[in-house]
């Protein structure tokens, strides 16, 4: 996708670091990493979302987000990692990506998901379980 610096990054046009280089996905230094060592993993295909990935894809992709993870553990010596993913709103660069983030206990990341909420109570997660149900396809 013409403008797209992950599909620059894929095609060799702009330069990372390379961490995994397989027919389907490459993952690479986040230049901007919440700690070092942070990756992310991206399709080789250009798919801005979660919801525009083929479900052929899904093992391919969160594959290789195991692995890294595993080689991320290993490789730094770090207690664990942290794995996600934005859609669309906090997503900086529109091609699907998965972090892959080296965490050590007491490493002082905090607040990825704040303000966290309370429901009114069972009635109201009923109707937006509902609602969430009566959408899945």
């Amino acid at each position: 996708m013409a403008g797209c610096v992950f599909c620059g990054i894929i095609s060799g046009s702009v330069d990372a670091t390379i961490v995994l280089d397989e027919p389907e996905v490459v993952g690479f230094l986040d230049v901007r990493p919440v700690f070092p060592g942070h990756v992310l993993v991206v399709p080789r295909a250009h798919h801005e979302t979660l919801v525009d990935l083929p479900v052929d894809q899904l093992p391919v992709v969160f594959g290789a987000a195991q692995l890294v993870a595993a080689a991320v553990v290993e490789g730094l010596g770090c207690d664990g990692s942290f794995v996600a993913m934005n859609n669309t709103v906090s997503q900086s660069v529109p091609h699907l990506h998965v972090h892959v983030v080296p965490r050590r206990r007491k490493d002082g990341l905090r607040g990825f998901f704040w303000p966290r909420q309370r429901y009114d109570g069972p009635a109201e997660m009923d109707e937006y379980a509902q609602k969430i149900r009566s959408a899945l396809v």
